[in-house]
């Protein structure tokens, strides 16, 4: 009998989807951020063997709606859109695609980084307009500033390489880290407050959690120091906004360069779109051809290995220890 994968979003890239075919796996791809309600009654009739979350969310109803799921796998790494309770009550795992995107992600930041420091987009809307800001406009340089990471997974590890030529001094806080890599211009700082108040940039690299849910708001940005600058490629509700929107607004903080936001797609009303020290992207940190082709075969080879009965690395699998309860 043929296996069925479900996707929440369009079709997985050529290579990922030529594998699937030469193993006689079926493909279902649905339309991006379908109504629950529509997307449970597909599940509820296509009956998939797995489902590869793509965008949108997982409900616990989507996991109930097919008897034959077990496996659901995540095309990247950031799971809090999927009811992982309910998968571990129907002993169905989530994987997440850990490492595949992460090279994406860092230079994305990265970029993030120059282009809030420089003002790139703002001046790239003064020229369009017509204007020539030659005379006024003033960036900031990067060279030997301080770098404060929240999070050090794949992504903080990548993006704290990446700025070594330009001789950044790099703090880490991560709670769980177990130890520090040997880097000369790395050290770790377990008080979050202390961070904060010695970070010339600060870049978010955690999962959202229950616990760390508005991670930055009006305490935090106070605690910042003048002329820093915060980057946001991880969830955007570790941000408040609006208190995100009154530091910058302000001049509290000098900028902010966000991918990802509380909800997604912000509303075209949103006060954000009014700060010129603001510079937006939508979630499209991962979106390289290089990304997508290693994340959409690996969240399938996950799926494969699960059903299958094979040995996974467990930093793969997010709610094992839900399921050995």
């Amino acid at each position: 009998m043929t296996r069925k994968i479900l996707l929440t979003g369009p079709a997985l890239t050529a290579d990922a989807m030529n594998h699937a075919d030469s193993l006689g796996i079926r493909i279902i791809p649905t339309t991006p951020y379908m109504p629950a309600e529509e997307l449970t009654a597909i599940i509820r009739d296509e009956q998939p063997d797995a489902i590869i979350v793509r965008q949108g969310k997982l409900t616990a109803e989507m996991i109930k709606a097919s008897a034959n799921l077990k496996a659901i796998a995540k095309h990247g790494v950031g799971y809090d859109t999927i009811d992982i309770q309910a998968a571990a009550e129907r002993g169905v795992p989530v994987t997440i695609a850990v490492g595949a995107n992460a090279q994406s992600v860092a230079e994305h930041a990265f970029a993030l980084l120059f282009s809030v420091a420089r003002q790139t987009a703002y001046q790239d809307a003064r020229l369009r307009a017509g204007h020539w800001d030659k005379s006024t406009a003033n960036g900031t340089e990067l060279f030997g500033k301080t770098l404060g990471l929240i999070g050090l997974g794949s992504i903080g590890g990548i993006l704290m390489d990446l700025v070594t030529p330009l001789q950044m001094k790099v703090k880490v806080y991560d709670p769980f880290l177990k130890a520090l890599p040997d880097r000369a211009h790395v050290e770790r700082e377990d008080d979050f407050d202390r961070l904060l108040e010695s970070s010339d940039i600060i870049s978010l690299h955690c999962p959202l959690t229950d616990q760390n849910r508005n991670l930055f708001s009006t305490a935090q940005f106070k605690r910042m120091r003048p002329g820093s600058i915060l980057i946001n490629t991880a969830r955007g509700e570790l941000v408040d906004t609006p208190a995100l929107v009154e530091a910058l607004r302000s001049g509290q903080i000098a900028g902010a360069g966000l991918d990802t936001f509380h909800p997604e797609p912000p509303p075209a009303d949103s006060e954000l779109w009014s700060l010129p020290n603001l510079v937006a992207t939508p979630h499209v940190g991962a979106n390289t051809s290089e990304a997508r082709d290693r994340v959409g075969l690996l969240a399938l080879q996950q799926v494969i290995k699960v059903w299958e009965c094979e040995a996974m690395d467990p930093r793969c699998v997010v709610n094992r220890h839900l399921m050995n309860d």
